[in-house]
């Protein structure tokens, strides 16, 4: 029988020879992340599940990136404390304190390789599936749960193909593609479903680009989003092609909806206030003032995604009282930026640089909005009052949006500067 992705992936992971959608599969993950906003809910679960020991530490990873640096005093208090005590009291060894975003360590890292299953306490680990990873969210019941027994039960998710044609138009980006596809199919148009990539595009889409795309599936409710592994899976985690060619979809698998886009007629796009959903092109939001803007987050904080804004604004000003705030995803990704100028051309251009975290996407310092203020932030998500007040604005477009929009006061087409350059 052919088989979806998503089932390929659970189907091995369980050693069961045939799934239907809908079926319940008792799996043993490879992975388990739970970050710093979470650490003292997972320890008060522990104890009151008189947990002693973990089924295994080893597959346990702790990362803080949150609430570091602190942005209230319990952070440290609660939040860092109790992390730190999770740490000492079952083993877990692998714990990284400060190095940045963990959606962007787990793949760093290697933590979420290709073909494995992983799950963590945030929505947003559908990230992991750009590299051919099914990995999701769970809450910290489950992850007490799962962290005791090393076992996790998953129910067969229904699956929507979406096949990519063709490549990317100078000024287009990977999160124009997938806001393009949250407007069409809405934030619930994939509940407990899996949105798995194919076609010839695929082989145009770099690893980051993959991962931002991935990142955002959650926002149409996705249980994952993945791409097949390809010579670019390999390459990135190390590994021998042959190992993981068999991480893709079978050709005859039996999708429940099909969605098919040619790279090249994809358009600069922006989810506008106040939902992900709310997806215009760039043509229609154009020349809207924003008072800052925000360029960082897993989902757009990768060094090809500061490589794109550095080049938009190198020898270049940002507009007069215009805050723009520039958060490298990792350490990594930051030494990078330094070592390849990007962050000196940000200095340059009257930008601030703050250290890797989740930082102001998840509304924790630098640069929280006020009154009436808007934003353009390369972030995902735009909820109400999610970067400051509940009478603050957020748009959400690509690092190219961003830079543009950074130089001109205004939400500004990154493909009429690009052209003006050329």
């Amino acid at each position: 029988m052919a088989n979806t992705l998503v089932e390929k992936i659970l189907m091995k992971n369980t050693g069961i020879k045939h799934v239907e959608v809908g079926d319940i599969v008792i799996s043993h993950p490879d992975m388990f992340m739970v970050h710093d906003i979470y650490t003292p809910y997972l320890y008060e679960t522990l104890k009151e599940m008189e947990t002693e020991k973990l089924d295994d530490p080893d597959k346990v990873t702790i990362m803080f990136d949150h609430c570091l640096p602190t942005a209230v005093a319990k952070n440290d208090s609660v939040h860092y404390d109790a992390g730190i005590n999770l740490s000492k009291k079952y083993g877990i060894k692998k714990v990284h304190i400060g190095e940045g975003i963990c959606h962007t360590l787990m793949h760093e890292y290697h933590y979420a390789k290709p073909g494995t299953v992983v799950t963590a306490t945030d929505s947003h680990t559908t990230t992991y599936g750009g590299g051919g990873c099914f990995c999701t969210g769970i809450g910290t019941a489950e992850m007490g749960a799962a962290l005791t027994t090393g076992e996790l039960w998953f129910k067969i998710p229904s699956a929507i193909k979406v096949i990519l044609k063709g490549k990317f138009k100078k000024g287009v980006y990977a999160k124009d593609l997938i806001e393009t596809i949250l407007g069409d199919i809405r934030s619930d148009g994939a509940q407990y479903k899996s949105i798995e990539f194919t076609g010839e595009g695929v082989k145009n889409i770099s690893m980051e680009s993959r991962y931002t795309i991935c990142n955002m599936g959650l926002e149409a409710g996705a249980k994952c989003a993945l791409f097949p592994a390809d010579e670019k899976t390999a390459e990135y985690f190390d590994m021998d092609l042959k190992d993981i060619e068999w991480v893709k979809p079978d050709e005859d698998a039996k999708y429940e909806r099909t969605l098919e886009y040619d790279l090249g007629d994809i358009q600069p796009s922006l989810s506008c206030p106040q939902g992900v959903d709310n997806v215009h092109g760039i043509d229609e939001v154009k020349g809207k003032k924003v008072q800052e803007v925000y360029i960082g987050s897993c989902t757009n904080g990768s060094i090809e995604d500061l490589g794109v804004a550095a080049n938009i604004l190198k020898n270049k000003k940002i507009a007069p009282y215009m805050k723009l705030i520039v958060v490298p995803a990792s350490n990594t990704i930051f030494k990078q930026a330094i070592e390849l100028g990007y962050i000196q051309t940000f200095i340059e251009a009257g930008g601030v640089i703050s250290h890797p975290s989740c930082a102001l996407c998840c509304g924790m310092p630098y640069g929280l909005l006020s009154d009436d203020e808007a934003i353009l932030s390369t972030a995902n998500r735009n909820f109400i009052g999610r970067m400051g007040t509940k009478k603050s604005l957020i748009y959400l477009g690509s690092p190219a949006i961003a830079a543009v929009t950074a130089l001109n006061g205004e939400i500004s087409d990154p493909r009429e500067y690009l052209e003006a350059e050329a």
